[in-house]
């Protein structure tokens, strides 16, 4: 499944996270990438565990844990610390798959990659090309949102960011290891919580195939999910 969620950060909040990063020291991208995707990556990224990006990443995850949208899709278990990248000048990341493990530095802290996240801090006339274009089983996806929207897809999936050919493209990106490690049995989740919060506006809480509905959606979410 591949979900657009709007406006996980305010304007403003995206004016702080941007005032505070583009402040930073800011090294190769290639830091954090595997053997394969090392050899198609050309941006720029703040370091891991910077003091700039733990004071944003955490306001990221601030703002997560308080999204209704993003918890119904995504079942979040465990998230990795966000990360910030910068395209600009041509940079580009060639066709790649997220590693499957990824082990925070320094930590004995590691998640199972299930869904990879990527949160635009740019707004998209103020640079050129920076799409990010995702191939699954539908097809080829291009992505590019207003600063403070963000794209969830499954880590699984060959995905690419398009060169910059004009200004810079400022994100940030980040993987989540999810309660529910099926991408099929996630999306009947999610599609199921998102009627049943459709029939609770229309019938009410207390309506009979409301909780019967209820009932079944976390029956099958404690046949599924690992806590």
């Amino acid at each position: 499944m591949l979900l657009k969620i709007p406006a996980v950060l305010t304007k403003e909040q995206v004016a702080q996270c941007r005032a505070t990063i583009d402040a930073a020291e800011w090294v190769d991208g290639k830091v954090t990438a595997g053997a394969q995707s090392g050899q198609v990556k050309q941006n720029m990224q703040l370091p891991e565990g910077s003091p700039a990006a733990r004071e944003v990443g955490s306001l990221i995850q601030d703002a997560l844990s308080a999204n209704t949208l993003f918890f119904s899709a995504a079942l979040p278990l465990k998230l990795f610390p966000p990360l910030f990248n910068r395209y600009a000048g041509g940079q580009t990341f060639g066709n790649h798959v997220d590693n499957a493990v990824r082990h925070l530095r320094g930590t004995d802290f590691r998640i199972r990659s299930d869904l990879s996240c990527t949160l635009f801090l740019t707004e998209p006339e103020d640079y050129e090309g920076g799409e990010l274009v995702i191939d699954d089983t539908f097809g080829e996806h291009r992505v590019r949102l207003a600063a403070g929207d963000m794209v969830l897809y499954p880590s699984s999936s060959l995905h690419r960011v398009t060169p910059v050919t004009r200004g810079a493209r400022v994100c940030s990106f980040f993987w989540l290891q999810s309660m529910v490690r099926s991408d099929a049995h996630r999306t009947l989740l999610f599609q199921m919580d998102t009627e049943l919060q459709r029939l609770m506006g229309l019938l009410g809480q207390d309506d009979a195939s409301v909780i019967a509905l209820t009932g079944t959606y976390h029956n099958l979410l404690r046949e599924w999910a690992e806590a």
